[in-house]
């Protein structure tokens, strides 16, 4: 078990997911409505972003794969919720995304990391090994 690889990867998968998640809302701002994909003009650039936004999806979850060999269940899931505050920030801090900050949201990312921070902060103990009987 590789605590240190196992925490990279899972960083990984976060950052990936965080931005597959800001890729296809900005995607999703600049196609029309499904109902008029056969007949409104469509944004090619917007359509490709849409496209890597699937491809980071997809190396997320291989990121993930190879954080689950490495981590335990509990300490790897809590860092997979880094993406929630991460996307939130992101979204309201570019302008692009034209979101906005609110207390009671930003309160939440920050208990989000809290959690985090506590789950994360205890030593991983070695798994036991298993006897044959």
């Amino acid at each position: 078990m590789n605590l240190s690889r196992g925490i990279t990867f899972a960083l990984g998968s976060v950052l990936l997911v965080s931005a597959a998640q800001l890729g296809m809302r900005w995607s999703m701002s600049h196609l029309p409505q499904p109902e008029q994909w056969l007949s409104a003009p469509i944004d090619l650039t917007a359509v490709a972003v849409v496209f890597l936004a699937i491809v980071a999806y997809a190396l997320s979850m291989l990121c993930w794969l190879v954080a689950l060999r490495d981590l335990p269940l509990g300490r790897a899931y809590s860092l997979l919720s880094i993406s929630y505050a991460l996307v939130y920030l992101l979204a309201a801090s570019l302008p692009l995304f034209n979101e906005t900050f609110s207390l009671t949201k930003s309160l939440g990312v920050a208990l989000v990391i809290l959690g985090v921070i506590t789950i994360n902060s205890r030593p991983a103990r070695a798994p036991e090994s298993r006897s044959a009987p």
